[in-house]
């Protein structure tokens, strides 16, 4: 899994969380182009992606990753419904809220 998001707190909590969940973290990205780096160099099984990143918007990121063989969960400090209509048209598996991230909420979205 790779996570990506701009705060380091919610990466070192979001990686603490996960691994403590039997997810294996094999990298984090800040940005979105560090991300698309990311993603090409460790091949992740699931990216963890951001919405709101300093240098892309996380649903274009989506797009660029979609078609691989990594699973893309958004996540966001806002509800669902605040993307409702750009989720419907995304290549994400889903959305979790980042208060509600669990592995449990993940496995859910990924298998």
């Amino acid at each position: 899994m790779l996570i990506v998001d701009d705060h380091a707190a919610f990466r070192a909590a979001a990686r603490a969380l996960l691994e403590s969940e039997g997810f294996a973290v094999v990298g984090e990205a800040a940005d979105a182009a560090s991300a698309l780096a990311r993603v090409e160099q460790l091949r992740p099984d699931v990216v963890l992606l951001d919405v709101h990143l300093p240098d892309l918007d996380g649903f274009e990121v989506a797009r660029a990753i979609a078609g691989g063989s990594c699973a893309v969960v958004l996540v966001s400090s806002r509800e669902g419904s605040s993307y409702r209509r750009r989720l419907a048209s995304s290549p994400a598996r889903g959305f979790i809220a980042k208060a509600d991230l669990t592995g449990r909420a993940l496995r859910e979205l990924v298998g």
